[in-house]
């Protein structure tokens, strides 16, 4: 039987795994919107940077937390995550069920529902929750969280918003956001090649002369070659450098 969820509503988890399935009707001005979680330790907050599975870092390191990625199925689109709730380990206490819509608000983001199913089973949802944003503002929303009760796991429907997207959601629950590289990364693509260093015997500026220019700057106050912020793919995703996860926008 699917338990049809209304906000705060609870509903106990018998499942081992479960998928968490974010489904939304597409369209002409319809933003796209990612599915994520975040892993929160016994204080309510992350334990690391590495508890944050989104389109970036799309497998927590315990193997327990993964995306599943998109689908096109009849209802509309579909972005989901799925947990081992057996393997999960001790020191986390809550997973918050996340989407996000680049940056664009969800007033519209068409039929926006979350859908709870037994990953062992073919079978209906345990649960389904409609999200409804309280302002239409919103660019993150919370839709639910799966979290432990006792020696089981519980889903509660959630449906919290923020107006500064998935960035200001994580991190106001503990995860790094580098925002200097993050704004030296929408100012200049990692896809665009490094500009060539006007050479000094280059004519300058009428209105600026020579000894106006640096002795360690180019001419024409470009640098001299541009840090990469990470990896573009042909699906138009955005990696990180492997040295750690931080977060950065899409």
């Amino acid at each position: 039987m699917t338990h049809a969820m209304l906000k705060g509503s609870n509903v106990p988890l018998k499942a081992t795994t479960v998928r968490a399935v974010l489904r939304w009707t597409p369209g002409q001005g319809v933003p796209d919107v990612d599915a994520s979680a975040l892993l929160l330790g016994l204080d309510g907050r992350v334990r690391s940077d590495e508890d944050f599975v989104f389109y970036n870092q799309p497998r927590h390191p315990s193997g327990k937390v993964w995306r599943l990625g998109k689908k096109r199925v009849a209802e509309g689109l579909t972005d989901t995550i799925q947990t081992d709730l057996s393997g999960v380990e001790s020191g986390v206490g809550q997973i918050l069920l996340v989407a996000s819509a680049d940056g664009v608000t969800f007033d519209r983001v068409r039929s926006l529902t979350i859908a709870l199913y037994d990953a062992a089973a073919d079978a209906e949802p345990l649960a389904t929750f409609d999200i409804r944003p309280e302002t239409g503002e919103e660019t993150a929303l919370i839709c639910g969280e799966l979290y432990r009760r006792g020696e089981g796991w519980k889903f509660r429907a959630l449906g919290e918003g923020y107006s500064n997207g998935l960035k200001g959601l994580a991190t106001d629950f503990g995860i790094s956001v580098d925002e200097s590289e993050e704004a030296s990364a929408a100012a200049e693509p990692a896809s665009e090649p490094a500009p060539r260093t006007p050479s000094l015997s280059q004519p300058l500026p009428p209105e600026q002369p020579t000894s106006a220019v640096p002795q360690q700057q180019p001419a024409y106050g470009y640098p001299a070659s541009l840090p990469t912020y990470g990896y573009g793919y042909p699906d138009g995703s955005f990696r990180l450098p492997p040295q750690g996860p931080q977060f950065v926008g899409r």
